[in-house]
């Protein structure tokens, strides 16, 4: 029983196929290609408005050339202090923009507040030549704890950066599943709502290795074709990312993949709650759970074979801080996440 993430999985079955499928024939190179202009148009329509888009192969370079795209080197990026471009990219968002700082700010449930990033603005003054100049937001959504931001909250966020005419950029690494949950339009939750560029991710939702870099203004990807050569990102069979986008966007089959993994964490995390063995660290609200396990709990878990993360408390509400003996664990469901293996997991947390 593996939970340890959804990259543990491997692709859905209609993205092999489909790079089956575009593995025949010559094929223009370097994004030349059909399937990529056809994911470039689909990815217009899906925003409802029309975007610049870049396929790339990894989150990591996503987040990462998207804001070397928007941030100077003397510029700073405000996020979360668990958020992925912080904690698990390796410095990548700093090497890219040429030594951009991340500016990275508390928050319970792994999001940001308009009254946090204003108390940040307020000591990184505006045209002083000592301090770095705030110059993009970074929001992950859904973030590291499995919360979501609301339109109103992404919304109130932006409002907050506004007069300082900071560029917002989401992390989407799990849009997706974030936006089963919301239950609106791509564009409701993205420009509409304030952001500017958004990392769209692939990978962890049925691709092999894809995700889209997507800006709602042309005129700031300007830099970005070259960024992205520059960083090695910029496929000779480039077909076979666009071949992997058009699959997962076919049929709504991202939504459908998406549908499935937050049904499984939503089984989870009722029924650890409903059983009394375990509480929620945060709601959970995409397809993560994150779970206060006590030690009774854990002995059973680790007896069974099951394999989680241990995740830092960092981020709890004061009144649901740890116990004595107690971890947090992060179960993370994917669209492959065998439904058996769910009731096992349950029935091993209720003992």
């Amino acid at each position: 029983m593996n939970f340890i993430s959804d990259n543990t999985a491997g692709a859905s079955p209609r993205v092999m196929a489909a790079l089956a499928a575009a593995n025949d024939g010559p094929a223009s190179g370097y994004g030349g290609d059909d399937w990529t202009k056809r994911v470039e148009e689909r990815l217009s329509a899906l925003f409802e408005r029309d975007v610049a888009a870049f396929l790339v192969t990894t989150g990591t370079a996503a987040n990462a050339l998207a804001l070397a795209s928007v941030v100077k080197p003397w510029g700073a990026v405000l996020t979360h202090e668990e958020s992925h471009i912080v904690e698990d990219e390796c410095g990548a968002p700093e090497f890219f923009s040429n030594g951009a700082k991340l500016v990275d700010l508390p928050g319970t449930g792994g999001k940001l507040t308009p009254e946090a990033v204003t108390r940040a603005l307020g000591y990184l003054n505006e045209g002083s030549f000592h301090h770095v100049q705030a110059q993009a937001l970074s929001l992950t959504q859904a973030t590291e704890c499995g919360t979501i931001y609301t339109p109103e909250e992404v919304r109130a966020l932006k409002q907050a950066v506004a007069a300082r005419r900071l560029t917002v950029h989401m992390d989407g690494s799990r849009f997706a599943n974030a936006l089963v949950t919301l239950g609106c339009t791509p564009a409701e939750i993205t420009w509409k709502a304030g952001v500017d560029v958004l990392s769209f991710g692939g990978t962890k939702n049925g691709a092999w290795a894809v995700e889209a870099v997507v800006f709602f203004d042309p005129a700031q990807a300007e830099e970005m074709k070259w960024r992205r050569k520059r960083a090695g990102q910029t496929l000779s069979k480039g077909r076979f990312l666009g071949a992997q986008f058009e699959a997962l966007l076919a049929e709504d089959h991202w939504l459908d993949l998406a549908r499935h993994a937050n049904a499984q964490a939503k089984r989870l995390a009722d029924a650890a709650v409903d059983g009394g063995q375990a509480r929620l660290a945060w709601p959970s609200q995409a397809n993560e759970v994150f779970l206060i396990l006590p030690a009774a709990t854990q002995a059973r878990l680790e007896a069974a074979g099951v394999r989680y993360h241990s995740w830092p408390g960092r981020s709890l509400a004061p009144d649901n801080a740890l116990r004595e003996g107690e971890i947090v664990g992060r179960f993370v469901m994917s669209f492959a996440t065998d439904p058996g293996d769910v009731g096992r997991l349950i029935a091993t947390i209720s003992g």
